[in-house]
């Protein structure tokens, strides 16, 4: 049985309340626990940034906007734990020591922010290291890493394989901030590129694409250090 972390970005899993598209991502995270233990790391998405953005209009400081940032994670991971049923554990990890536990009799833990200054992309990296996992896959809006951000650059070229060092050139060039939106942030980066995970990055907006890149089919970006 292989240990896998999914980072799902709180955009591509809640976009507009979509009920039966949370269902669907749940369906594919409960037939991929079947041979697999599987932990899910939720971001906060739109919802996230949308009270980040009053919250720093009202005066606060960044601190105060990541904490915001992490409970609405949390919301939006009991979401998902609502739509995965009895499979998954039912509260939302607060910590890797609990998710660990958790993970003895749940095949699926799910998780959301945990750490001011730090996106759940980061979190999942961490999680993953901790648990040893297999594989990180990271379900995003883009198709992979591209060379450049695709939103902003026509000339940006998707990229299907790399190592963590060239990942890192990349993502490296972001800014840190509470409510950052990018394809992995840097700390995520640095944390992938130390350990040597697996990484699988992929447009979550298909949740099917999750299930081809848990099956180790050519979907997204590889990064690997091999």
């Amino acid at each position: 049985m292989s240990v896998l972390v999914i980072s799902i970005g709180g955009s591509i899993l809640i976009p507009d309340f979509n009920v039966e598209r949370i269902k669907q991502y749940a369906e594919v995270i409960n037939t991929i626990a079947r041979d697999n233990k599987v932990f899910v790391v939720v971001g906060g998405g739109w919802i996230s940034r949308e009270y980040i953005t009053a919250a720093r209009r009202l005066g606060a400081k960044e601190a105060i906007c990541d904490l915001i940032g992490i409970e609405i994670t949390h919301v939006n991971a009991r979401l998902l734990i609502s739509a995965l049923g009895d499979n998954a554990y039912q509260e939302v990890a607060l910590d890797f020591k609990e998710a660990m536990n958790a993970s003895k009799g749940n095949n699926i833990v799910v998780l959301g922010g945990m750490f001011p200054g730090q996106t759940t992309d980061a979190i999942a990296a961490l999680l993953a290291e901790y648990v040893n996992a297999d594989l990180l896959i990271n379900a995003t809006s883009v198709d992979g890493v591209y060379t450049s951000d695709p939103k902003k650059d026509k000339n940006a070229r998707m990229i299907h394989r790399m190592t963590p060092e060239e990942l890192c050139e990349i993502v490296m060039k972001e800014v840190m901030s509470a409510g950052i939106s990018s394809v992995l942030d840097p700390v995520a980066a640095k944390i992938i590129e130390r350990s040597g995970i697996r990484t699988v990055v992929i447009n979550g907006k298909d949740p099917e694409n999750i299930s081809k890149a848990a099956r180790g089919e050519g979907v997204g970006t590889v990064i690997s250090p091999d």
